[in-house]
């Protein structure tokens, strides 16, 4: 599961992420502060790659995605277009 946000928009964001096992689990979870003020959707995807990135870590080769972000889903679906060049 991944979510994002920024207070403000653009604005402070930071991204959290968390993985849990066939079981309900959890295996592992992180957070991250975006260095630089950031859009809600920018947090969002930074939330997804993070998490994504540290399953390949453990190895994970089979994974769910859940995410709250009705626009992240649709365009990582490609089902909505990203616009912004750096998301793509």
């Amino acid at each position: 599961q991944f979510d994002g946000g920024s207070r403000g928009n653009p604005g402070l964001s930071g991204a959290g992420m968390v993985i849990y096992n066939d079981k309900s689990q959890e295996v592992w979870n992180g957070s991250y502060l975006l260095p630089k003020e950031a859009t809600n959707n920018e947090a969002e995807y930074t939330a997804l790659v993070k998490g994504l990135q540290h399953a390949r870590r453990l190895g994970i080769r089979h994974l769910v995605v859940q995410g709250d972000s009705n626009l992240i889903v649709m365009q990582i679906t490609g089902r909505y277009k990203v616009k912004s060049q750096h998301l793509k």
